[in-house]
């Protein structure tokens, strides 16, 4: 007897312990899931008598399916945390989500003693060991935080680099994803994109839409909302989707905040603009126990602070969300995906993402749809039928006749009448050609006489705005020049912004420079030089731009170095990146070894000299110059 009542007591603690009441899922809407992340390194789903099951209906494991966490030592795979929530998920009847195939950060540290070759394998062997555990994956983040300043994978070249899309990279990594997963949901996910690096994404995201890769919807993280209201969330998030056009995931949200009130606010001025709007497809918060998210209090340390549970209890924002899911709005709300199911899978690719005016242009449309069946695709150029397609290869050739960006827009239509959209873009400009007169090398390189052509294509800048407003050219779109050394320069840079210049190697050889250059404040600046050949770069320097005065940009200094390796003889084509902003960039006198040249010179009036086939100069020519059997360079 004395045993029995033991355990009847035991018994009753624990459910005093526990939480009283049980409680159905938070979303009843059948279209988009509300979910969540597993809760600490353990990955425990289940926590602290709270079930996971009662509140979220898709879960995302927060480290467990990183590629660091599962190969942290090279060969050795350890699929415990993930297996807990993919099989979690399967008793539950909800969406798992695969986080994270590709990212620069929380990747194995091994990866970086590795050529890149042995790189490309080991990210191969890396996803075929993701597709030999989980061949059946609904949802996955393929790449995540790739935009520039955040974590850019540092073996990103071994898949490709930047190449003539600029995401080369990225592309590769959803083909590959693709090509093992042709069911799934391919993501692309970021950080930022709604209130610092909103342009980036966007640029991103519609290059990958464009080029034709597999990607299925764009995931939004939602941290660092505190304070943003309705309206300013509304419009960014419209604006966004109204760029792209395609289905969005919002990923990561959550609020850190030790207010209740301050969190319970802004649940309530982002959660229905998301939740509500017809192209979102889903929610996944992340984290649900105080103390054991990721956000800190800064000035207390107190951790774990966007937690919706504490002691046991739940906060003011988890009840205001239990009550707005049961309204109509939320119930009712639409997906781009009803039943949480990607019915088709239909993108654009044209040949080429820029081409010449009067260049033929093919077209290919990869479509494909899970339950239905295709009856034709209508093809649009600029809201414009230009072929209506009933059979695969769903192919259209094009020829552009005028320069601009053509809208492509593939209009599919299943046989019981539902429609699906998938849009891309062309841009079409006029042939490459030197601004002035074809660079010969050994020469002088005037930085602001960067190849006609237009942007995206010869150059590009990061917004469609002169800065510089020195009205040197009227073709620049956007390009930044300054007068500035006696002359002109480009100014106001920008990271990864890039110009090229066709130049004639008239002497093959190893080069080296003397750039102008000026820095008015202390933040690191660069640029470097690159050979292209085929649509791929190939780096042949880096260059550093120190401060050279304060606040101000009008001190020019000079830069000394070596390109790392040779050029070839002929027609090039050299690309200038920047690399680092805030820096104005003049000219750069290149020399080559091979030319036997005696000095570097400013060719003054009545002096007369030749050029290396003979024929008289005057100052203004620019290149290798012969007086009495010694050769020089004109500045």
């Amino acid at each position: 007897m004395t045993m029995k009542r033991s355990i009847k007591f035991c018994l009753l603690l624990i459910a005093v312990m526990l939480p009283t009441t049980s409680f159905a899922q938070l979303s009843s809407n059948p279209d988009k899931f509300l979910g969540n992340i597993t809760t600490t390194w353990s990955n425990n789903m289940d926590y602290e008598g709270f079930k996971f099951s009662d509140y979220w209906n898709q879960v995302t494991p927060e480290n467990a399916t990183k590629w660091q966490s599962v190969e942290g030592t090279r060969g050795q795979y350890n699929w415990g945390g993930a297996d807990i929530a993919a099989n979690y998920a399967s008793q539950h009847g909800f969406p798992f989500k695969f986080h994270t195939l590709v990212w620069g950060s929380q990747y194995p540290d091994w990866m970086n003693n590795l050529s890149q070759e042995e790189q490309y394998n080991a990210v191969v062997k890396w996803m075929d060991a993701a597709k030999d555990h989980f061949p059946d994956l609904e949802m996955i983040d393929v790449v995540n935080e790739a935009i520039s300043g955040h974590a850019p994978a540092p073996y990103k070249k071994a898949l490709g680099g930047d190449g003539v899309t600029g995401y080369d990279w990225i592309i590769k990594a959803f083909e590959m994803a693709r090509e093992r997963w042709p069911n799934a949901i391919l993501i692309y996910n970021d950080y930022n994109t709604f209130n610092y690096d909103t342009n980036k994404f966007i640029d991103l995201v519609k290059t990958l839409r464009d080029a034709g890769a597999p990607i299925d919807a764009y995931g939004c993280q939602s941290h660092d909302l505190g304070g943003m209201d309705k309206d300013a969330f509304k419009s960014v998030m419209d604006r966004i989707q109204n760029e792209l056009k395609m289905p969005m995931y919002i990923t990561e949200y959550d609020i850190g905040d030790t207010n209740d009130s301050n969190q319970k606010w802004n649940f309530q001025q982002h959660f229905p603009v998301m939740w509500e709007a017809d192209y979102c497809a889903g929610v996944t918060i992340w984290g649900w126990f105080y103390g054991q998210t990721w956000i800190n209090d800064e000035s207390t340390g107190e951790k774990g602070i966007s937690g919706l549970i504490k002691d046991k209890k739940e906060r003011s924002a988890l009840k205001w969300l239990r009550e707005y899911m049961q309204t109509e709005n939320a119930k009712n709300a639409k997906s781009p995906f009803p039943g949480m199911k990607m019915e088709t899978q239909l993108y654009v690719k044209p040949q080429a993402l820029r081409v010449n005016m009067d260049q033929p242009v093919s077209i290919d449309i990869n479509a494909k749809m899970r339950t239905k069946t295709i009856s034709q695709i209508d093809f649009y150029i600029n809201n414009t039928l230009v072929k209506t397609l009933t059979q695969a290869p769903y192919t259209v050739d094009y020829t552009p006749t005028e320069k601009g960006t053509y809208q492509l827009k593939a209009v599919l239509t299943a046989t019981d009448g539902s429609k699906y959209e998938r849009l891309s873009s062309i841009t079409v400009h006029g042939s490459r050609a030197p601004h002035k007169e074809e660079l010969s090398l050994p020469g002088t390189l005037e930085f602001e006489d960067f190849d006609e052509g237009g942007e995206g294509f010869t150059y590009h800048d990061s917004d469609m705005v002169d800065e510089g407003k020195a009205n040197y050219r009227t073709d620049s779109e956007g390009v930044d020049i300054v007068t500035g050394n006696n002359g002109y320069a480009i100014g106001y840079t920008a990271t990864d912004e890039w110009l090229e210049y066709s130049v004639d190697v008239q002497q093959a050889g190893t080069y080296s420079f003397e750039a102008y250059a000026s820095k008015g404040n202390n933040v690191q600046g660069g640029f470097s030089i690159s050979l292209v050949t085929d649509g791929q770069n190939e780096e042949l320097c880096q260059v550093s731009v120190p401060q050279t005065d304060d606040n101000q940009w009008s001190t020019y200094k000079k830069l000394t170095g070596t390109f790392s390796k040779p050029l070839p003889a002929g027609k090039q084509i050299l690309r200038v990146t920047i690399t680092g902003p805030y820096c104005n960039l003049d000219k750069m006198i290149l020399t080559c070894k091979a030319t036997g040249i005696d000095e570097v010179i400013t060719l003054k009036e009545n002096v007369q000299r030749y050029n290396l086939s003979g024929q008289k100069v005057n100052t203004s020519y620019k290149g290798v110059v012969i007086e009495n059997g010694k050769k020089f360079i004109n500045k």
